[in-house]
């Protein structure tokens, strides 16, 4: 079969797993996880071999016209590069992970075979973003993937925190999604064609009017789809959904989304020094404030989903600073070790009973619960905080080393001032990383109390998964930059000196100063006993997660269990730390910016729709009948009546009539 034939398989085949697991889960439930995890196993096989042929060589490209539309064509076209390649492995690899993952975490739920179908259509519109080389059928993927994530993050609807969750995460990234397609149409009509090659080769020649206007409508897109500021705010709340769901959507989907489109279309944004600019400032404000909320969360997940955010604002920073090898290097490395977090976490929860972490902190003996969540979990948190030799280290040293490229001058295709913006506050969020890396590590695994309890090993379906992700967590980094540069455009994706005793450096010192702060917080704090805490039976850890997400206050405003005196994250960011729980009282400004001028808007209507227009309404009914009630007491069925009334009418007529004529 040929390379385009391939290419074509690969999303089209977790499409047709999730038409037939949709179709078959309620009449054949046996069928759905096989029309589950084959499907997805089959696409990540095709997508490597179009990866081995492809071979960092020239792009694969092949197109046909989906209609006549009597202007910008819309076309059916295959774009496929190294990157492209390499991400569609990555997607492929996370998802069939997570869909294995899901046949134990997710075993006894009854909509099991929906959920599984969704995460099918989701890897699908995921693969079709990856591989598409029309605009207009990238966007197509791109919204489907906004459908799947308010089912997949509603899926436990019977709690009111999922259903918020859903409508958030909906709500928000559509709000990036109106000027999103406003900036795209431009785009097109400047261009005259939605194919990004011809796209790119207008940009090249010129071609392209306004360029600043376009890259800043299509920035708004991918700031909702990526979770960057300021619409980042429904990624922490969508961690209410199943934790799989969550290590899909952080490691190969949806946010990734938006990164692979500007890197997709860097040039154009090259052409605005002003759109670099603005995308250095929301990385940097990104990476820095998502790194001081993750220190401040007490629930595990949105701690990794702060952390998402964070590591989000690393690839559009080296986007800022025009190296979308380094970007997406950072996004191949992060999936591997962002979806082995969540997956592990997933494995804790079900452990503890609980997603609390000063819960855990009281629990003793809980990584012995847990031995294959707690090495795999250790190797993924000191990727993420860059600690080398792992993946992290090296990805995340090749974006500031970007960064210092074009602060000493070496390359000149983005601004100065986007340099330094992008290496200071990655320098910064390096040292914050290992601090809320380490804090969870101690809090989750080296907690002290009561001993926590023991539902015996999870399933080999969840244990396998972690580590076949903890293989690349350690060594993929060291093999990319070595091996694979021609897919990266030729770059040397080696660190430099600088930037890596100094990442390094900063990282360590995080983590050092953490842990200081821990020991001392632990030997002068007075432990509050646990209790009944994490007493639920062995079962559904996704039940369990659920009950946990139900139960659990602290990630969704109330108070649920005492604040643990012992927790270092409180000591080191002192009078911050409430308004960095709070995520910087974001949700609370929009609220008093959009939500409750639109609840008052709607409030009006409504007052207007009832008072005013209903008054009308029941105005016009009521002259009608008062005439129908007057008539209808007329009709007495008394003939003397009736001819009484027409000898009466019939004087007053002719006295009428003599009147007139008398006049006259």
């Amino acid at each position: 079969m040929t390379t385009t034939t391939l290419a074509v398989l690969v999303p089209l085949l977790p499409f047709l797993g999730a038409l037939a697991g949709l179709l078959l889960g309620r009449t054949a439930p046996g069928f759905a996880r096989p029309l589950a995890v084959l499907p997805t196993l089959a696409s990540l096989a095709l997508a490597a071999t179009v990866a081995a042929r492809q071979g960092g060589g020239p792009p694969v490209d092949a197109a046909t016209e989906l209609t006549p539309t009597g202007s910008v064509p819309i076309e059916l076209a295959l774009h496929i590069d190294g990157f492209a390649a390499l991400t569609a492995v990555v997607v492929g690899t996370v998802a069939t992970c997570v869909q294995i993952y899901s046949t134990g975490y997710l075993r006894d739920d009854p909509r099991y075979s929906s959920y599984a179908a969704l995460v099918s259509l989701f890897t699908s519109a995921m693969l079709l973003v990856v591989y598409t080389g029309d605009l207009m059928v990238l966007l197509v993927g791109w919204e489907v993937m906004g459908i799947c994530s308010y089912f997949l993050v509603g899926h436990y609807w019977e709690t009111p925190e999922a259903r918020a969750a859903s409508l958030k995460a909906f709500l928000v990234t559509k709000l990036g999604d109106v000027p999103f397609l406003i900036g795209l149409f431009a785009l097109a009509a400047d261009a005259g064609s939605f194919r990004i090659t011809r796209i790119l080769g207008a940009v090249a020649h010129g071609g392209i009017d306004h360029p600043t206007l376009i890259a800043l409508l299509l920035l708004a897109g991918v700031a909702g789809k990526s979770a960057q500021f300021p619409l980042h705010t429904w990624l922490p709340d969508a961690m209410a959904g199943p934790t799989p769901v969550s290590a899909l959507i952080h490691a190969a989907t949806m946010v990734a989304a938006g990164v692979y489109f500007v890197a997709r279309l860097l040039p154009l944004f090259e052409a605005s020094q002003a759109a670099m600019t603005v995308l250095a400032v929301m990385a940097a404000v990104t990476m820095t404030g998502s790194a001081l909320a993750a220190l401040a969360q007490d629930d595990i997940k949105r701690v990794l989903a702060y952390s998402t955010i964070g590591q989000l604002g690393y690839m559009t920073g080296a986007l800022a600073v025009a190296d979308r090898g380094a970007a997406v290097f950072h996004l191949l490395s992060h999936g591997a070790f962002k979806a082995l977090l969540f997956l592990a976490a997933g494995v804790i929860i079900h452990a503890a009973g609980t997603n609390s972490l000063a819960a855990m902190s009281r629990m003793s003996h809980l990584r012995d619960r847990v031995p294959d969540a707690y090495w795999t979990m250790t190797v993924a948190l000191l990727a993420l905080a860059a600690i080398p030799p792992f993946s992290g280290f090296f990805s995340k040293e090749a974006v500031l080393g970007v960064a210092e490229h074009v602060v000493t001058g070496h390359t000149e295709h983005a601004p100065a001032a986007a340099g330094w913006i992008v290496l200071l506050a990655g320098l910064l969020t390096a040292l914050l990383t290992a601090a809320y890396a380490t804090r969870l590590w101690l809090l989750a695994f080296r907690g002290r109390g009561t001993e926590a309890p023991d539902h015996g090993r999870q399933p080999l379906t969840m244990t396998t998964v972690l580590w076949v992700l903890a293989v690349p967590s350690l060594a993929f980094g060291g093999f990319a930059f070595r091996v694979l540069p021609d897919w990266f455009d030729g770059h040397d994706l080696t660190p430099t000196l600088t930037t890596s005793v100094l990442g390094t450096g900063v990282a360590l010192v995080g983590g050092i100063v953490t842990y200081a702060t821990w020991r001392h917080t632990t030997a002068h704090a007075a432990r509050v006993p646990l209790g009944a805490v994490a007493a639920h039976p062995e079962g559904d850890a996704g039940q369990v997660e659920a009950e946990a997400i139900a139960s659990h206050a602290p990630a969704y405003g109330d108070v649920a269990y005492a604040a643990d005196p012992s927790d270092p994250g409180r000591l080191l960011l002192g009078r911050l730390h409430r308004h960095a729980a709070v995520g910087f009282h974001l949700d609370a400004v929009y609220s008093a910016l959009f939500v409750r001028p639109v609840r008052a808007g709607a409030s009006i209507v409504r007052f207007l729709d009832r008072e005013v227009v209903d008054t009308y309404v029941r105005g016009a009914g009521i002259l009608p009948r008062w005439l129908g009630a007057a008539v209808r007491r007329a009709q007495t069925g008394n003939l003397q009546t009736y001819v009484s009334a027409l000898l009466a009418g019939t004087v007053v007529l002719a006295v009428a009539a003599v009147l007139v004529a008398t006049g006259a």
